[in-house]
């Protein structure tokens, strides 16, 4: 462990035991990879003395311990893999200090993590807020230079989850930003100041017991590609803003307790229904069942006491001046038919020329009846 050490990669061996707690004053590692080993015990304290660290990885261990709120200190770390352990307590560190500015990856999946998430923490996770154009200007790889006397780099390497599948990063982007906290046993709602991280490229939270609401303000994560929110106890409906993650590529909100109508914007088409599958309250065009029309509650009818006992009525003028009007029309028509003999005389003459020229063979039935009227008259007259 001299000061010139900056590499230690014993990743995928059999080694077993404790990490030996003797990590000098002045390490000098960079990066220290000791995943898929039989390791045991818990981390040792003097790893805090490596303030260099950028890469620490001790996933698929068997390493016991709480969160290491003690490498707090180790503010160029960007890469922390817990991942497959048994860590259990609370996730953050209380007080002021800066933690990790530069972090960039956070796997603490498959572990016993309890409580609520970190909300201090994250305000202090720098390196996941910024936005694209800082992203990437300063575009790069991890890697560790050595033999200075030439242009030679370890380029860093490890495996993450993302998009429901296992990829090894054999090069690994500064831009690339995810967090995988999935089966755990952490509670409470998902934290507004998630929406906070821009250049967030995936996020799994799934397999806890997370409760309450959806954020809308994860619509802000417009970078995102990878959202696993499933097995939870989630409610309520898929927020609307969920449409402005256009770069979405993996959805899954399978088995909670969300309702309401899939959002339809263009993204959503591209996901499969187990995206939503175990959750009884979802409907839409993506699934094989209809939402039902929106209609209001229906208002209960009036009782007999509101009707006949209460002084104070209530109209409904919608449907009252519909009634008038019909009756006001028909009375302008009908009135002066009855009572004024010219108008009605006038009214029968007109009617009758035009069934005539609509109809000329009526005509001869005209001459028929006026014939008829004057032969009966004349009769009369004599």
């Amino acid at each position: 462990m001299s000061e010139t050490l900056g590499v230690l990669n014993l990743r995928r061996n059999n080694l077993s035991g404790t990490i030996s707690d003797k990590f000098r004053g002045k390490c000098g590692l960079q990066t220290l990879s000791l995943n898929s080993n039989q390791l045991d015990g818990k981390l040792p304290m003097s790893l805090a003395n490596c303030t260099n660290l950028e890469v620490l990885d001790i996933g698929n261990n068997h390493i016991e311990d709480i969160f290491p709120c003690y490498l707090r200190n180790i503010s160029r770390l960007r890469v922390l893999v817990l991942r497959s352990n048994s860590f259990q307590g609370s996730i953050g560190c209380n007080g002021t200090n800066v933690t990790w500015p530069m972090l960039q990856i956070l796997d603490l999946a498959s572990n016993n993590f309890t409580g609520q998430f970190p909300r201090k923490s994250f305000s202090t996770w720098k390196a996941m807020m910024a936005n694209e154009d800082k992203v990437m200007s300063e575009f790069n790889h991890l890697q560790f230079k050595y033999l200075g006397f030439g242009q030679f780099y370890y380029q860093d390497v490890i495996t993450v989850t993302t998009k429901g599948l296992e990829w090894e990063l054999v090069r690994i982007l500064t831009l690339f930003t995810s967090i995988d906290v999935s089966c755990n046993k952490l509670d409470g709602p998902i934290p507004e100041e998630l929406a906070a991280f821009k250049s967030l490229y995936s996020l799994n939270l799934s397999h806890n017991a997370l409760s309450g609401q959806i954020p809308p303000s994860l619509g802000n994560l417009t970078q995102l590609e990878s959202l696993d929110l499933s097995s939870n106890n989630l409610t309520g409906e898929i927020p609307m803003q969920a449409e402005d993650l256009t770069f979405l590529e993996v959805l899954n909100l399978s088995f909670n307790k969300l309702v309401g109508r899939i959002p339809q914007g263009k993204q959503f088409a591209t996901f499969s229904e187990n995206s939503y599958e175990g959750n009884r309250g979802l409907c839409g065009d993506y699934l094989n069942k209809k939402c039902a029309a929106a209609t209001g509650p229906r208002s209960p009818l009036p009782t007999f006491e509101e009707t006949h006992l209460n002084p104070v009525i209530v109209i409904d003028w919608n449907v009252v001046s519909a009634e008038l009007g019909f009756v006001f029309g028909l009375g302008i028509v009908i009135g002066p038919l009855m009572f004024w003999k010219r108008w009605r005389i006038w009214y029968y003459k007109h009617v009758d020329d035009i069934l005539f020229s609509i109809f000329p063979q009526l005509y001869l039935g005209k001459e028929y009846y006026q014939r008829r009227a004057k032969r009966n008259k004349e009769r009369r007259h004599y």
